[in-house]
Order: C-alpha cells, then sequence, then structure tokens
C-alpha cells in the first residue's frame, strides 16, 4: 500500500471513528483522545489534519455522508419542490446525517470556523440549487417575475430549520405538503 492510500486510509478511519462516537456518546461528549483510541491514531496526526473537535466532525459528515440535494425539473415547480424537500426531510429526520447534522449546527453557533466551512460546503451550494431550480420555474413563467428568488428560499427552507432546531418535532412529508400548500396556495385570498 502506498503512502497515499495509507494516508487516505488512516483519514476515512479517524473520520468514521468522529462519527460512530458522536452517535453513540453524542457530540457534546466527543473528545480527540477518544476518536484517536477509537481509530488507532496519535491525537498529533488528527491535530495535524483538523485544528478542532468541530472541523474533524464536519469534515466527516460532509465527507463520509455526501448529501447533494438536487432538483428534478419536471416543469411543475411545486411538484419539484416537494420531492426535493421529501428527500431533505428523509435525510435531515433520520439517522445517522439527521442527528449528526443538528449537533454541527449547533457547534456551529459557538465556532466561526465551523460555521464557514458549513456554509461553503454545505448551506451556499444547497441554496445555490434551490435558487437555481426558481429561476427556471420564473423564466417558464410559473412564478412572478417580480418575486426575490434568494427570499423564496430561504421561506422555504425556514419552516424545516425551525422544526429541526427550535421545536425539535419530527419533519415529515405531511409537514413538507402544508407548507408548500400555505406558501402556494393557502395565504390568498379566496375568490
Amino acid at each position: 500500500m502506498t503512502d497515499t492510500h495509507r494516508g487516505a486510509a488512516r483519514t476515512e478511519a479517524i473520520m468514521r471513528a468522529a462519527l460512530e462516537l458522536g452517535q453513540e456518546i453524542g457530540y457534546a461528549k466527543l473528545s480527540m483522545e477518544a476518536i484517536a483510541a477509537r481509530a488507532g491514531a496519535g491525537k498529533h496526526t488528527i491535530y495535524r489534519r483538523w485544528p478542532s473537535k468541530g472541523a474533524l466532525f464536519l469534515d466527516s459528515l460532509l465527507s463520509l455522508h455526501p448529501s447533494r440535494l438536487d432538483y428534478p425539473d419536471t416543469g411543475d415547480i411545486v411538484a419539484d419542490l416537494r420531492t426535493q424537500m421529501h428527500t431533505a426531510v428523509d435525510l435531515l429526520g433520520n439517522p445517522p446525517f439527521g442527528p449528526l447534522y443538528q449537533a454541527l449546527i449547533g457547534e456551529a453557533q459557538y465556532d466561526p470556523q465551523v460555521a464557514r466551512a458549513l456554509n461553503d460546503r454545505f448551506i451556499i451550494p444547497q441554496a445555490a440549487l434551490t435558487v437555481a431550480r426558481l429561476k427556471a420555474a420564473q423564466d417558464g413563467g410559473q412564478l412572478s417575475p417580480a418575486f426575490d428568488l434568494k427570499l423564496a428560499m430561504a421561506v422555504l427552507s425556514g419552516p424545516l430549520y425551525f422544526q429541526f432546531l427550535i421545536t425539535q418535532e419530527p419533519l415529515t412529508h405531511e409537514y413538507v405538503d402544508d407548507v408548500l400548500q400555505a406558501l402556494f396556495t393557502g395565504m390568498a385570498k379566496a375568490h
């Protein structure tokens, strides 16, 4: 095995150990020492690659659980949003990704480096996908040309994060359907 392969295998072992321990004992109790022991690696090896527990955890979660949530384009923006949001709910609402992602968002509140990396590697790319799909719908005449697409993205994702992080109620397909109903038809005054 070459040094590159050994290095990649060691990196993956460390990241897997971080996620396994995060699931077993929770992020708050997770330590670099425990990760090193589980992975069979030295603490110095870990600190050379990741400056903090949060940075390691973020890299582990996003590398070992890639979660690009692409949009279909069937020509029906509501159906496409529903499909994508159901996929997001299935990912966020279940182990292993959901609880680990929740812990990572918590860490981002205290560690600006983790917050920046989370935004750069996950939040911003996902928001760009949403805005691109909304723009295609706008260009196709399905949405008002005057509607602010970045605001639309925030309005669509806000209820999911509210339920996921604040109320911590289960994320369900029915909840997504209710959000879409409210946004696209439920707030309009009946004629």
